[in-house]
């Protein structure tokens, strides 16, 4: 009696497969999306901060220099009050650096990115159906692998970062071209309109 394979290239199997790819790849799109949206965040964040900052010096700049030159004792304390606003901003900016988290964020979704092409790739050689199945299999644990690596190196995205991830490519189709979009990149020999 033959030993029974462990994998058989049938019309089911391929279909299996290919739902567990449709899956794998539409998480990885949303992930995508998702550490580019927090980086997007994380640096409007960090501009608003360096404005901030920027204000909050000048008033405790003028503040101090009307205090100097005795216009009253309210210029001082609205020195004071403002340069602890200050401080505290600095604090918070010398300990969560946004700079570098967004950078991180911006790291992770360019790694996603590769692998969401290869995804993508691994589902089209699924279909032309010229590979062997056991070698699909084979690419679609190493792309876990390498997904698995990228999480583990990958900042914590935020709620808010998922909803505008999820704006963006459900009501934006940050994802879709149509074929007269992609033709405009194209040279004429591979376009289809």
């Amino acid at each position: 009696m033959e030993p029974h394979s462990q994998t058989s290239d049938t019309p089911d199997s391929r279909s299996i497969l290919e739902g567990q790819l449709r899956e794998c790849f539409g998480r990885v799109v949303y992930s995508h999306k998702t550490h580019e949206k927090c980086a997007d965040i994380l640096l409007s964040r960090l501009s608003l901060i360096k404005l901030w900052q920027i204000i909050l010096s000048a008033v405790t700049t003028g503040s101090f220099i009307a205090a100097v030159f005795d216009v009253g004792q309210i210029g001082a304390l609205i020195g004071v009050l403002v340069s602890t606003a200050l401080l505290v901003l600095n604090a918070y900016t010398k300990n969560y650096d946004l700079g570098e988290l967004s950078q991180k964020h911006r790291q992770a979704g360019a790694d996603l990115w590769v692998i969401r092409e290869r995804y993508l790739s691994l589902i089209t050689d699924l279909r032309m159906g010229e590979k062997p199945i056991e070698g699909l299999q084979r690419e679609r644990d190493d792309l876990l692998e390498e997904l698995h690596s990228v999480y583990s190196g990958a900042p914590s995205t935020t709620y808010q970062a998922y909803k505008k991830a999820q704006e963006a490519l459900k009501q934006l189709e940050d994802m879709t071209f149509s074929d007269a979009e992609i033709d405009a990149f194209l040279p004429k020999e591979l376009k289809r309109g």
